[in-house]
């Protein structure tokens, strides 16, 4: 499960993978999901590759991903900004609360993603009450 979220750790959209999969290839649907350009690319090691960020300076998305290990030469990262990183471990661990997510229950990717949705709305639910 790949997931987009603002800069408050809320679920913009979900991506799902196999669990074989690499990280890589989630990347196009995950800046393809129709909300606003992001101006960074918080990620962890697993999409550390130079095509990758190639890829979204193109685009004007600033890459904040720090270099893995066994990278010959490697890139600076702002680690300040990845600081901001939590916020989305803080997301997925919102959404694993749900047991149905946690356990992946659903076996069809179908109802999987529509359990995601759903958990999704209830946490961003308490944004909207009592905002009028």
């Amino acid at each position: 499960m790949h997931a987009r979220a603002d800069g408050q750790g809320r679920p913009l959209g979900f991506i799902l993978t196999g669990g074989e999969a690499s990280d890589y290839n989630a990347v196009h649907d995950l800046l393809a999901i129709p909300v606003g350009k992001p101006k960074l690319f918080l990620a962890d090691k697993g999409y550390d590759g130079d095509f990758l960020r190639e890829e979204l300076l193109i685009h004007g998305i600033r890459p904040v991903i720090p270099p893995k290990a066994n990278r010959k030469n490697p890139l600076a990262c702002d680690y300040r900004a990845y600081k901001d990183r939590n916020r989305i471990e803080r997301m997925f661990n919102r959404l694993k609360q749900f047991r149905r997510v946690a356990t992946r229950y659903d076996k069809t990717r179908k109802s999987f993603s529509a359990f995601l949705a759903l958990a999704a709305a209830k946490i961003w639910l308490p944004y909207f009450v009592n905002r009028a």
